[in-house]
């Protein structure tokens, strides 16, 4: 039996912040107290002690394989680079979002999701792994081979999410058709003459695969007990879609009418915390805040900047201030794990996995001092 016990720590529980204890037996959290602290306790200085992030949509590993345009990296060594970052962040659960994204016209744009899995794999039976990392499959729902390429990865690998996704031009993320040529143009390094032949190929693949390919993946996520996932719904017609396949979570919707009618149907709404924290969308969409002021906001997910995560659930706090911190806090640690079934953490309780992170604030910047997984130091 180990024991573990950290003092002195303003503890943000689901629905209150006090001034206390917890105690941790065997990776559990065995006690919170507010009265006599137990002998040996680890003083915590009267820094915050939140629950281990939970992040739902990351493809943050996919920047560390290909660093730059043309340049791919060693997976094994992306996905450790990844890892600790993801530790250093507070984030002790992250589901890899990997592409499965046929897509051989563009380098780059490809998924990638075997490869990192393979190292996923590799990282874990060498015990170099400081964050739980569980899988979330990103399907680009136009594509020719999506289906065929997911069920051959759920047929040897464990999947807990499976996202719908759908990149044509001139809707949902990408309402016009430029706005699709100059970001993928500026991401990928692709010339423009390359990009008339991808606008052309994926406004052919929508109209020949779609409709098809999204009934499949839906039929596919269901079989494997996958949480469905739906991404940059627009319009009504997208939710209404989003309801009818069993949809959970609400991704990055993109307009305000899309992530309201997604809220009352019981979806989780998810909004990126770098959209919170840089004041706005970066490509001109509806913004995490305004959502959150309308009580429309249920996650948030780290996306491309895993420190964006702890730094968006206290700058929730303070610039809404009726949401207050507990259910800032709430935003990225138990809503999360709840709606992707992980009911053994994401909250300061008795029971819980002791996922703890220690922070401090540099002015109005949370800064993750400590990390612990299952009461096993990891940051």
């Amino acid at each position: 039996m180990t024991e573990q016990h950290f003092a002195n720590a303003r503890l943000v529980l689901a629905e209150e912040v006090v001034t206390g204890h917890v105690s941790v037996r065997d990776g559990r959290i065995a006690a919170i107290g507010t009265g006599a602290v137990p002998a040996g306790a680890e003083d915590m200085g009267g820094d915050y002690l939140l629950p281990g992030l939970v992040e739902l949509h990351t493809d943050h590993v996919e920047g560390h394989l290909h660093p730059r345009p043309k340049v791919r990296w060693n997976p094994l060594a992306a996905v450790l680079a990844h890892d600790a970052q993801i530790a250093a962040s507070g984030i002790t659960t992250v589901f890899d979002s990997l592409r499965v994204w046929p897509d051989r016209k563009a380098v780059g744009m490809d998924g990638d999701a075997p490869v990192l899995i393979g190292a996923l794999k590799e990282a874990r039976a060498a015990g170099t792994l400081r964050a739980d990392h569980l899988l979330h499959l990103r399907c680009e729902v136009p594509t020719d081979t999506v289906v065929e390429d997911a069920e051959a990865i759920l047929a040897t690998t464990g999947v807990q999410l499976i996202s719908l996704m759908d990149h044509t031009p001139g809707q949902r993320q990408f309402a016009s058709v430029e706005q699709f040529r100059s970001y993928y143009m500026k991401k990928s390094a692709i010339s423009a003459e390359e990009m008339d032949v991808i606008v052309a190929a994926r406004l052919d693949f929508h109209d020949r695969f779609a409709r098809e390919n999204r009934a499949g993946l839906v039929a596919l996520a269901h079989a494997h007990g996958c949480v469905v996932a739906s991404h940059d719904d627009a319009t009504p017609e997208h939710v209404a879609e989003a309801i009818g396949d069993g949809v959970a979570i609400a991704e990055f919707p993109t307009t305000q009418e899309a992530a309201r009618l997604s809220h009352e149907a019981g979806i989780r709404v998810l909004m990126g915390a770098p959209n919170l924290v840089r004041g706005g969308s970066h490509t001109g969409n509806v913004s995490a805040e305004a959502l959150a002021r309308a009580g429309l906001l249920d996650i948030l997910s780290s996306d491309y900047v895993p420190s964006s995560l702890l730094w968006a659930a206290f700058d929730l706090a303070r610039r809404v201030p009726p949401i207050g911190l507990p259910r800032a806090v709430r935003m990225v640690t138990k809503t999360p794990a709840e709606v992707a079934g992980l009911f053994d953490r994401g909250e300061i309780a008795e029971g819980r996995r002791a996922d703890l992170v220690r922070v401090t604030l540099a002015g109005d910047m949370p800064v993750a001092r400590a990390v612990w997984r299952q009461g096993l130091r990891v940051a």
